[in-house]
């Protein structure tokens, strides 16, 4: 599904007007960047978590030349299944 299907769905399940829905999912978009950038943790109930984590500095491989590569430190973003994804993921046959 992509956004404009998610929209629309939304918008059609609400009844609501697909500019809202869009009007609000880019409104959650921005507010997620800034919450990430403040290093805030976003938690929706249910449905997923957001947060910017920390990786540290390692040695890897290039997997072509089998040579030692460092990798630099990074900030990442993790995001973390609520009860309510995980309850519709483990319903589907394997």
């Amino acid at each position: 599904m992509n956004k404009a299907e998610l929209v629309s769905a939304i918008a059609k399940r609400a009844d609501v007007p697909a500019s809202t829905v869009d009007s609000v999912l880019a409104g959650l978009q921005e507010e997620l960047v800034e919450a990430i950038t403040r290093g805030e943790k976003v938690a929706v109930s249910g449905l997923l978590t957001v947060e910017r984590t920390q990786r540290s500095a390692r040695t890897g491989r290039n997997p072509q030349t089998g040579e030692s590569i460092d990798i630099p430190a990074a900030n990442t973003v993790k995001v973390t299944a609520g009860s309510n994804l995980k309850k519709a993921a483990s319903s589907v046959p394997v």
